[in-house]
């Protein structure tokens, strides 16, 4: 009986069958899954859905430029002495309300009243001279009228009486030539002693014209003892004191006018050939809760070549005197009441990653937009950049997605209105930060 010996495999040829078999079944099932048919996403259908659609138009968007400054008073006056002396008494005192003309201090008068008696008496002494009484008016003082010159004029007329009769008598030989010289040179020197009487009479007249300007010196130095308070207003500061000795032109005190302010700004450059009298201003100050609305009152003529702007002020009326000057504040000037720009609800404006969008319908379907947006104003939106007027957009951007949109009307409160002239909101965005950086913005 023959024994059947089994015969020896290689098994690297083996391992390499399985391999092979291995592949063929790999490749069988891809090829099944591939050619099995798959849903495209575009044949998927799009949702539906209703929305409040906004037509995007132009409305009223004034131009308004934002600037920093501060309110200070419209008049301060360092007040000084017109005269040097001893202060013998003071009115007033730190933040003390006093009227035009009331007296801020007194000096010793003393002295400017011996002063004005001096005068008064050199003044009489002048016009007695002429033969003036106290209080008549010189200008009808006639100089041929005066004691003096009538005097003169009298010798004079002798003079000539005794040259004729001496004419009269040298015809008859009755004197001597020598003797009628003698009395024709009596009636010249006579001549000549009444035109000097007539202009030492003119002399006193206009002496008398000094010592009355000497007078009137005189007593107003005595006026000027007492320093009056130029205007209404209030004390800002005082330092002197009762028994100070003061020089002309040392201060006595310090007053502001408060009754009426102004608002110092500036405007940048671009906006200065804009800026006009009587533009309004909408004034916040800091420290007082409501606006105030004022106009532009002066323009500087040129700009600061450092700062390339523009000064401008506005007048605040502040007849309570409630503000005080110094305050900070910011002002909206409205430079064009009548622009137009597109303007959006800030309900429609989706932010993401840095970046603003809006969803805009194309052919019924919504789609994702970015635009470029300008100044926010309340919960309006200008938009620069991304959107035509006649587009129609979602009311609200939050529930936007990418659907066939059946449209609904916007609630009329809830569409943006004309902006209208008038304050902003006290919340700034970071751009209009920027703007007004170094005391100047714009809008």
């Amino acid at each position: 009986m023959r024994r059947t010996v089994p015969s020896r495999r290689n098994p690297s040829r083996s391992r390499a069958w399985l391999f092979a078999g291995w592949l063929s079944l790999a490749a069988a099932g891809c090829g099944g899954t591939a050619s099995a048919p798959t849903a495209s996403k575009q044949d998927a259908p799009r949702p539906v859905m209703e929305a409040a659609v906004l037509t995007v138009e132009l409305r009223q968007w004034p131009t308004i430029v934002r600037s920093q400054g501060s309110v200070v008073a419209d008049e301060v006056a360092v007040v000084g002495s017109k005269v040097a002396g001893r202060v013998s008494a003071v009115h007033v005192d730190l933040g003390d309300l006093v009227r035009e003309g009331e007296p801020l201090a007194t000096l010793d008068q003393s002295e400017f009243r011996l002063q004005v008696a001096q005068t008064k008496a050199q003044l009489a002494q002048a016009r007695s001279a002429v033969g003036l009484a106290e209080g008549e008016p010189v200008d009808q003082l006639d100089p041929r009228d005066s004691p003096p010159v009538q005097q003169e004029q009298a010798l004079w007329d002798e003079a000539l009486s005794n040259a004729a009769r001496a004419k009269r008598l040298r015809a008859q030989n009755a004197i001597t030539q020598s003797e009628h010289e003698q009395v024709l040179a009596a009636a010249r020197v006579a001549e000549a002693r009444h035109a000097a009487a007539l202009n030492a009479v003119h002399e006193k007249i206009a002496l008398i014209g000094v010592r009355e300007a000497e007078l009137a010196l005189a007593r107003e130095r005595l006026e000027n003892a007492v320093v009056p308070a130029p205007f209404d207003g209030l004390v800002q500061h005082r330092p002197i004191a009762p028994g100070s000795y003061i020089q002309v032109g040392d201060a006595i005190a310090t007053v502001v006018r408060s009754d009426m302010l102004r608002f110092r700004g500036t405007v940048p450059e671009r906006h200065a050939q804009g800026l006009a009298v009587g533009q309004k201003v909408v004034l916040r100050i800091e420290s007082v809760r409501e606006p105030r609305t004022v106009r532009v009152t002066r323009i500087s003529p040129s700009l600061d070549l450092r700062s390339r702007s523009l000064l401008f002020e506005a007048a605040v009326p502040n007849p309570d005197r409630g503000l005080r000057t110094g305050l900070f504040a910011e002002a909206e000037v409205v430079i064009d009441p009548d622009a137009q720009a597109l303007v959006v609800p800030s309900s429609a404006m989706v932010e993401f990653a840095g970046a603003e969008k809006v969803w805009i319908l194309v052919d019924g379907v919504s789609a994702e937009r970015e635009v470029l947006i300008g100044r926010r104003r309340g919960d309006a939106i200008e938009i620069l950049e991304g959107l035509s007027a006649g587009d129609l957009i979602l009311h609200e951007g939050s529930r936007g997605m990418v659907a066939t949109i059946k449209p609904l009307p916007v609630p009329a409160a809830a569409e943006p209105a004309d902006i209208a002239v008038r304050g902003t909101d006290r919340e700034r965005e970071a751009a209009d930060t920027k703007e007004v950086a170094g005391g100047n913005g714009s809008e």
